[in-house]
Order: C-alpha cells, then structure tokens, then sequence
C-alpha cells in the first residue's frame, strides 16, 4: 500500500522489518512507491528452511539491501544464516533498545515498525561474530558445560564415598588420581580389605600407608559399588568427550592462534581462557570503537543509575556471562601471581572493597588488555607489582612514614647514593 510522501530523507531507502517466533517469521517490506512516497508490504513466512528461503527470494525481488531482527531466544539464528548467506546486511537489535522507542501491539505492527526505524537509522546493532567464530564459541561453551558437569560428577564420587565412610579424599590429593582410580576400581570390583586397597597405592602415596589403612576402612556396600561404578562410567565418557572437544577446539582456531598466544600473555589468562574469550569476543576490534565499548558491551562497567543526582546503584549490566564467568577465573588466578600489576591491583582493591567486587574490577582489566593486545596486533608487557607505588612515590613514602610513626620510631629519609 502506499503512504503519504516524506520530507525526511531516509538512510535506508530498501528494507525489511522482521519479527520472528518459533514457527513464523512476520516480515514487512518498505521501500519506493515510485511516485515519491513509501509502499509497505507484510507477509508471513514459516520457519522452515523452506519458508527462509522463500522469504530471502521475496526481499531480493524487493531489492530489499538491509534487514533487521530483534535477539529473541534462539529463534533468530536460522534466519540470520539464511539471509546472510544471501549477501543481506543485517542488524540484530536488543529488544530492550527498541522498547524505548513507541512501538506497536501486534506481531504485524511490530515488524512495520522495525523496518521504520531501519530506515531511519534509530537502530544500533548487536555485535554478532563471523561464522568461524560462531563455531569456535559452540565448541568452548559446549566444553565449559561439559568440564562443570565433570567437576559436578567428582563431586558426586566423593559424596557416595563419605557416605560409605572411606575417608580417602583426606589421604590422597587427588581422589581420581592413578592410585585413587585404582583403589575406587577395586572397590567397585568387590574389594573390601583395607590392607589389599591400601597396596593400590603409587609413588609419594605409598609413604602414607598407615593412613591410607584407615581412611579405606569403612561401610562400603553393593549399592554404593553400583553408584560408583555409573559415576566413574560418566567421568570417563565426559574425559573423552572433554578430549575431543579440545582437538576440534584446537583445529578451528588455528587460523586465530596468533591472537590466542597475544592473549596467553596476559596474567592469569591461559590457552583455555585465552579461546573461550575470543569465542565469545572475536579477533576484530572495529566492531568496538574503544575498550569502553567492549567493556559495556560485556557487562564489566559499572551501572549509572542516577534519580534526582542522586546515584543508587553502581551494579554492572547484564551481559555476556560466558565472558563474564572466564574473565572472572582469569582474575582469581591473577590474583594469585606474585609481582604483577594485576595482582597488585586485586589486593590494593580488596582492602577497600572486598575481594569479590576485586575480581570484577580484575577482570574488566583484563579485558581492556584484551582489547588493547588484539586492536595493535602486540604483547602484554606488565607493569610490575610496584606500579600503585613508583605511579604516587609521595604518597606512599607519605603512608610508610606515617605507620612508622604511628609504631612509636622518628623517621629521617636519606636518598640511597646514585
């Protein structure tokens, strides 16, 4: 149908709105009418690959250049690879964006009014990553899940081996080291002598026998046998699924390795964390202008509630938890290090704020640093442990007078000869 002609100059001449559920894509065409006005069409597709298809061959008839799609669920992603594979530019808007903005009622109305927008330019997209990377990030959070389902499984071993009365966990380091795994096997197989378990033991664990000896006396019984058995069937199936994960994981990141290594460099960030960090933020930093933006985007800045001047809440915004989860790990595993900046500044924060708002705080460093690494193609060079202390010398020489003073000596300062 056509619509009145418009003054305003328009930024995308031919686009398309869509609003896309489960089993139905609600699509709105807007472009030239021909006689200086706007034609708007809307139809309806299925969610078939099928439906897809047909729909991308409507918008290519159309002459339709962009398209936009709010981020619903997962339903979005079988029509983004459709029309991109058909050279669209597409944009992926967040819903909460655009519900600021007047919107519609209906499913019809709303992807009419995504299309408006569209070509107006009101729109900002969310970052969605090439395919290479899209499948890098199937592969290390499919990992991740699988690693707490391991740890979740370990567990479980050593529930069913306190409630059975083997103490082994408080002789051995290790429960499913070689000789735990040995010990357990032997369990499950109908073992019950201490003296016999005890002999399973290798290497260092051999000079806790007498200990060993005690911890393995207990009540064990056929249906913990039975639970054990299945646990440590599971552990071994998620091993070797863990093990196949980490090849394919290796294979497709190869064409990235030179950016995984930039990342390794940084304290606390291992080759694990290095590639779920740049599966879940991708190699090419245009997409974000600054390290603020990839920050923001992440959910590592501080929130900006303010109400009248008064600010109410500094909490970050919700944002990529699989980043979030890493960098966090990243951070505690920073924090452990020895003369480093960031482990100067985890601790130079916990005195002020605790040690959990410390991590963040680490963590959003440590993914400015990623930032800064991948956008200029270098290494991390640390600042040093002493880096809070050479940045404010007064200061500190200030602060170690005074606790000196405040200790009951008179403190005279005589530079160290040149």
């Amino acid at each position: 149908m056509g619509e009145e002609v418009s003054t305003v100059e328009l930024l995308v001449p031919r686009c398309a709105g869509l609003d896309v559920a489960k089993d139905e894509v609600v699509a709105c065409v807007r472009v030239p009418d021909g006689q200086g006005g706007r034609r708007q069409e809307v139809r309806t597709y299925p969610t078939f690959t099928s439906g897809l298809e047909a729909l991308a061959d409507w918008l290519t008839a159309e002459g339709v250049t962009q398209a936009v799609m709010e981020a619903t669920g997962q339903y979005w992603k079988p029509v983004w690879w459709v029309l991109e594979e058909r050279g669209f530019q597409l944009l992926l808007v967040n819903a909460r964006h655009v519900k600021i903005l007047p919107g519609r009622k209906t499913d019809v109305a709303d992807a009419a009014w995504l299309a408006e927008l569209l070509e107006h330019g009101l729109l900002r997209g969310s970052f969605v990553p090439p395919a290479a990377i899209r499948q890098l990030r199937d592969l290390t959070r499919y990992r991740k899940r699988l690693i707490q389902a391991h740890t979740a499984e370990v567990q479980r071993v050593q529930k069913t081996l306190e409630d059975a009365g083997i103490k082994l966990d408080s002789v051995a380091a290790d429960v499913l080291g070689v000789s735990g795994r040995a010990m357990l096997a032997a369990l499950v197989a109908g073992e019950r002598d201490p003296e016999v378990l005890a002999e399973l033991a290798r290497g260092r664990l051999r000079t806790k026998l007498p200990q060993l000896r005690q911890a393995l006396r207990g009540r064990f019984s056929d249906h913990h046998a039975l639970l054990l058995r299945l646990a440590l069937a599971h552990l071994e199936h998620l091993e070797g699924a863990i093990a196949a994960l980490d090849t394919e994981v290796d294979r497709v990141i190869a064409p990235f390795a030179r950016a995984r290594d930039r990342l390794d460099t940084i304290t606390g960030v291992g080759k694990r964390a290095a590639e779920t960090i740049i599966a879940e933020i991708g190699v090419d930093m245009a997409v974000f202008p600054t390290a603020g933006h990839l920050a923001s985007w992440a959910g590592r800045c501080p929130g900006n509630n303010l109400t009248g001047g008064k600010r109410r809440s500094g909490k970050p915004t919700k944002g990529n938890r699989w980043l979030g989860e890493v960098l966090t790990e990243c951070a505690w595993a920073a924090a452990r290090s020895r003369d480093t900046y960031l482990s100067a500044q985890y601790w130079r924060l916990a005195r002020r704020i605790g040690k959990k708002k410390a991590a963040v705080a680490v963590g959003h460093s440590i993914l400015v640093i990623a930032w800064y690494l991948l956008a200029n193609d270098c290494d991390y060079q640390d600042l040093g442990g002493d880096y809070f202390v050479r940045r404010d010398a007064d200061r500190a020489r200030q602060r170690a007078v005074a606790q000196l003073q405040a200790l009951g000596y008179r403190v005279t300062l005589q530079p160290l000869a040149a």
